[in-house]
């Protein structure tokens, strides 16, 4: 797809960019898998702190592309958008560890699976996107992908309503509630952050096309 390669510089550094950065994401997502079937006491943040890292060098390292390479104002603002969508999955990602951290007395008999394998989905969703990119995603595609990406969204908005209804009808200590509302939602925004890097892709396809 000639014009949005010529978007990207006609470099395929963007895209290997891009790539490793969803990938981050998707990485950040399965280690939360593994850090929640830890027991407590083995928990630790390491794995992600350095996947956030990494993403964070890699954003960096777009931001730095962009000044070498030739780009109109637009079309670097969706690149550097875009680049910062996917940064923010696996920093949120690694909230959810932190807050786990804080009181894991407090997620005893609380099952997280499902809003974990939506997560599980809208990353790998987003890498497919982004990968397809290189090869010249066309819009039906696109708009295909985005869907999906909507509806992984919505499911997950679905499930923490439900969860939270259970939670405000179990009668609980004040701050095993307040513990998990704050669980249930930064897992919810991790998929938001996935739609919201799709979204981007979508722009960016539709204005090169």
């Amino acid at each position: 797809m000639v014009s949005l390669q010529k978007l990207l510089g006609k470099e395929d550094k963007f895209f290997d960019l891009f790539e490793a950065s969803a990938e981050q994401a998707c990485n950040s997502v399965r280690a939360l898998r593994q850090f929640l079937a830890e027991p407590a006491a083995s928990r630790r943040l390491d794995e992600f702190i350095v996947s956030r890292r990494k993403d964070k060098a890699i954003t960096a390292e777009i931001s730095a592309a962009l000044c070498t390479s030739f780009v109109t104002v637009m079309e670097a603002e969706d690149i550097e958008a875009l680049a910062t969508s996917i940064y923010k999955i696996p920093k949120t990602i690694e909230k959810i560890a932190e807050r786990v951290l804080l009181a894991p007395q407090h997620l005893t008999g609380v099952d997280l699976s499902a809003q974990v394998t939506l997560l599980e989905r809208a990353t790998e969703t987003l890498l497919q996107m982004v990968r397809e990119m290189r090869k010249g995603l066309p819009k039906a595609r696109v708009r295909t992908l985005n869907e999906q990406l909507q509806t992984i969204e919505g499911d997950a908005d679905k499930t923490v309503l439900e969860m939270l209804r259970g939670l405000y009808n179990d009668p609980q200590e004040a701050a095993r509630i307040v513990f998990l509302k704050d669980i249930f939602e930064l897992l919810e925004r991790g998929t938001d952050r996935c739609r919201d890097a799709g979204n981007v892709i979508s722009r960016i396809v539709l204005k090169s096309t």
